[in-house]
């Protein structure tokens, strides 16, 4: 049975951007959890959501914060499972700030970090964690990186028709 993904919202302003996270987890037939947790006003549930995640079935937990982006880092620190950050975009510096808020992670202490907005990206990542003891999910990426590959063959196939 896939393990669980955990995709947990600093604010419910978050979740349009997280939405394509959720479909990409669905598609793949992996159980996501949605959860809207501050590291900043909530911190004891975010210190049980990770601390009490592998018991409860999770492989991997997904953190979405913008700003001030610590959810991922806080989450970090309470368990031992794989957390990926996706950095929101902000009105004040694009992201950039979400962004360097978690790469810069202290030493023991990782988080995974995709790209500003990246949820698709998360949810890629995670079933790919997950896919390293499930050979079922491992087949599953394997189709949607083929289908991928397909589809830019076939637009490339289209552009090689034009007249320039």
């Amino acid at each position: 049975m896939v393990k669980k993904v955990a995709v947990v919202m600093g604010s419910d302003s978050d979740l349009d951007t997280m939405r394509p996270c959720i479909s990409r987890l669905k598609a793949f037939g992996i159980p996501a959890e949605v959860r809207i947790i501050s590291a900043h006003r909530t911190p004891a549930a975010a210190e049980q959501l990770a601390a009490h995640a592998a018991e409860n079935g999770f492989g991997v937990i997904i953190a979405a914060a913008g700003k001030a982006a610590h959810l991922a880092g806080v989450l970090a620190a309470y368990t031992t499972l794989p957390v990926i950050g996706v950095p929101i975009k902000t009105s004040m510096m694009g992201g950039l700030d979400s962004l360097l808020s978690m790469v810069q992670m202290p030493k023991g202490i990782p988080v995974a970090c995709v790209a500003v907005d990246g949820a698709d990206n998360a949810a890629i990542l995670a079933a790919q964690m997950l896919a390293l003891s499930d050979e079922a999910l491992s087949a599953k990426l394997a189709q949607f990186k083929a289908d991928m590959a397909a589809e830019v063959a076939k637009k490339d196939e289209k552009i090689r028709m034009e007249e320039f």
